[in-house]
């Protein structure tokens, strides 16, 4: 059996190490995570004081909430990632020059 063919546990990446690395390259990532868990909580904890405000209405306005958040955290991080590979080495090359 050569050494190509045993597995170890040091070769698969962790969920833990997947997460690390995807908040590392684009730290977006966890900020809509963390913004839509917050959502969640927010509206579950709201749910118990609603009112006379129907239980669908109620989870479709927090459904609307954390898809919101989650976008907006991916649009701010498309917009940062463009600034970062297209405008920002514009300036370091006019600079040079």
């Amino acid at each position: 059996m050569s050494s190509d063919d045993h597995w170890s546990a040091e070769e698969e990446d962790s969920q833990v190490s997947k997460l690390t690395r995807k908040a590392r390259d684009s730290p977006f990532v966890p900020v809509g995570m963390a913004g839509f868990v917050a959502v969640v909580g927010y509206g579950l904890y709201k749910l118990k004081h609603r009112g006379d405000q129907k239980m669908s209405v109620h989870l479709i306005h927090m459904r609307v909430a954390a898809q919101g958040f989650v976008v907006g955290a991916i649009t701010i991080g498309v917009l940062f990632s463009m600034y970062k590979d297209y405008v920002k080495p514009q300036f370091k090359n006019g600079a040079k020059k």
